[in-house]
């Protein structure tokens, strides 16, 4: 495995955390947990725009956009409800409890996308040990909610 992109997946991951803090602070601003979670998204799409233009990377085509799967369009929904979802959860769970139940639920949707090769991801079958991995995962959570 590379790495770079293992640090990067690590640095995004740590980044996730301070997002919930981040926009816990809008909520708290603004009165709305939804609000909060737009200024989350007007943000983001301004910084994306800005790194589209910096790489110069050119928009594309119809036809592109027409051959793109209609479920491929969710993505932008999902991250939407993250986002909502943390802003709502984080302030009343703690970061540790939010993070340990978000990062297991990942893990166990993605044993059921790789099992199957969903998505565009290369199937890969559950084992025993990948499966000892979510049961540690678990315990883990487990222990952070007693704490």
């Amino acid at each position: 495995m590379q790495t770079g992109m293992l640090l990067l997946a690590l640095t995004a991951g740590a980044f996730l955390t301070v997002q919930v803090g981040l926009n816990a602070a809008l909520r708290t601003a603004f009165g709305s947990a939804g609000v909060a979670a737009l200024a989350n998204f007007m943000v983001g799409i301004l910084a994306l725009l800005a790194f589209l233009l910096a790489m110069r990377t050119p928009l594309p085509s119809r036809e592109a956009f027409a051959g793109a799967p209609w479920w491929a369009w969710l993505g932008g929904m999902l991250g939407a409800f993250y986002v909502a979802t943390v802003t709502i959860a984080g302030p009343r769970l703690g970061a540790t409890v939010l993070v340990a139940v978000t990062v297991l639920g990942q893990l166990v949707a993605a044993l059921i996308v790789d099992q199957y090769g969903w998505l565009g991801f290369p199937q890969e079958s559950i084992t025993p040990a990948r499966i000892l991995g979510c049961a540690l995962l678990l315990g883990g959570v487990y222990l952070v909610l007693r704490a």
